[in-house]
C-alpha cells in the first residue's frame, strides 16, 4: 500500500499517548487527530496533530481507523460510532461497564462486516506468556491439570489523586476485577478453557469503594481444570504471577512488564516432573528483557486491515467470554450480588455460579 491507515485516537490520556507511540511506528499507520475532554475545544499539537474536545468532532476527520482509550461508559458508545462511520476499532478493555454493553457493540459490528474490531486485552502478546502458550500446546507436559493466579496493586487513585473515574460505579461498572484483573481472567481462559462453575468472594471492605477492591474465585471447566484466581488492590507489593500445572511438570509466570516498571522482572519458570518425590526437580528459568507487546499488539491489528486476515487475538467474542466470566465471579457472591442488584443472565447459560 502507498497510504498510511489515517488513525483517530479518542482519550488522549496516559494509554491513548502511549498507543501512539506504537501507532506512529508502525509502518502503515499514522496519528492524524486525537480528542479528549481535557483539551476544552479544538487546537493543535506541538507536531501539528489537531485536537478537539469531543468523539464527534474526531469522527468528523477524514480517518480510517479509530483507536478507543476512554472511560467503561464511553468506550462502548464510541466503539459504535466508530463502526457506523465505516472506521476499524481498536478498542482498550474492558469492553464496557457490563456483559449488555459488549453485546450491543457486537450486534453493531455483525451490521458492518466488514470492518475489523478488536480489543486490547495486551498480555497475550508478551513474550512470556506466548513462550509458555508455545510449550502447553506441544503437549510436552501433558495437559493442563489446575492453575493459580494473582494480580495485585496497592490502590485504585494514583498517588497524589484526588479522585479516579476508577472507584465511580456508574463510570467503571466494577473494580479491580474488572480494571485489572480481567487481564488474568482472559489469561486463564486462553490456558484452561472455558470455565463453567464458579465460587467467589468479592468485598470492598479495605478501600470501601463502591466498587471492589478484592476478587477472590475458584473456578472448574468441565474437563476438570481448576483456577483460583485472587485480584486484588490490596498487594503492597505489586504482583503478578500465574502458576500452571500440568501432567509432567508446569509452567510459572512471575512479573509482568509494564509503564510503571513496578511488578518486578518478567520471568517464566518451566518445570520438568521428577521420577522421585522430592521437590526439587529440573528448571529451566527465562527472564524476560523487553516488552514487545504494545509493537506487535498494534501490528497485528494493521495486518489484519490491510490483509484481511482475521483478528487473532482480542475479538469481540474473546470479549464477551472473558466479560462474562467477570461478571460470572461477580454473581457467585450472592452478598456482592445482591447488593448491586447484578443481573446473572451478565454470566453467559453454561456458567453455573454457585454460592
Amino acid at each position: 500500500m502507498t497510504a498510511k491507515l489515517r488513525v483517530g485516537i479518542a482519550g488522549y490520556g496516559v494509554v491513548g499517548k502511549r498507543r501512539r507511540q506504537f501507532i506512529d511506528a508502525n509502518p502503515n499507520m499514522q496519528t492524524v487527530a486525537v480528542c479528549d475532554r481535557t483539551f476544552g475545544g479544538p487546537g493543535t499539537l506541538d507536531d501539528g496533530v489537531p485536537y478537539f474536545a469531543t468523539y464527534k468532532e474526531l469522527l468528523a476527520e477524514p480517518l480510517d481507523v479509530l483507536f478507543v482509550c476512554l472511560t467503561n461508559d464511553m468506550a462502548p458508545e464510541v466503539t459504535m460510532a466508530g463502526l457506523i462511520a465505516g472506521l476499524h476499532v481498536f478498542c482498550e478493555k474492558p469492553p464496557g461497564r457490563n456483559v449488555e454493553d459488549i453485546k450491543r457493540v457486537i450486534a453493531c459490528e455483525a451490521a458492518h462486516p466488514g470492518l475489523r474490531l478488536k480489543y486490547g486485552f495486551n498480555h497475550r502478546y508478551h513474550d512470556s506468556v506466548r513462550d509458555a502458550l508455545a510449550i502447553m500446546r506441544s503437549g510436552e507436559l501433558g495437559k493442563v491439570i489446575n492453575m493459580r493466579g494473582l494480580y495485585g496493586k496497592s490502590k485504585f487513585i494514583s498517588f497524589g489523586a484526588h479522585s479516579d473515574w476508577r472507584v465511580e460505579r456508574k463510570i467503571a461498572g466494577g473494580g479491580i476485577l474488572l480494571d485489572q484483573g480481567i487481564h488474568m481472567v482472559d489469561l486463564m481462559r486462553l490456558f484452561g478453557g472455558e470455565f463453567t462453575t464458579i465460587h467467589s468472594f468479592v468485598t470492598n471492605s479495605y478501600w470501601n469503594h463502591d466498587v471492589e477492591d478484592n476478587a477472590y474465585a475458584l473456578m472448574s471447566t468441565d474437563s476438570g481444570v481448576i483456577a483460583m484466581l485472587h485480584s486484588t488492590a490490596t498487594q503492597w507489593r505489586h504482583r503478578f504471577s500465574l502458576e500452571i500445572t500440568m501432567e509432567r511438570g508446569a509452567i510459572i509466570l512471575a512479573g509482568i512488564l509494564s509503564g510503571s516498571k513496578s511488578y518486578g522482572s518478567e520471568t517464566m519458570a518451566v518445570v520438568w516432573a521428577g521420577e522421585d518425590d522430592q521437590g526439587d526437580p529440573r528448571e529451566k528459568f527465562t527472564k524476560y528483557e523487553n516488552d514487545p507487546s504494545w509493537a506487535d499488539e498494534i501490528d497485528e491489528f494493521a495486518d489484519s486491515i490491510i490483509n484481511g486476515t482475521a483478528i487473532l487475538n482480542g475479538t469481540s467474542d474473546d470479549a464477551l467470554r472473558t466479560m462474562s466470566l467477570v461478571y460470572g465471579i461477580y454473581c457467585a457472591d450472592p452478598a456482592w450480588r445482591d447488593r448491586w442488584k447484578l443481573d446473572e443472565a451478565d454470566a453467559r447459560p453454561e456458567q453455573k455460579v454457585t454460592s
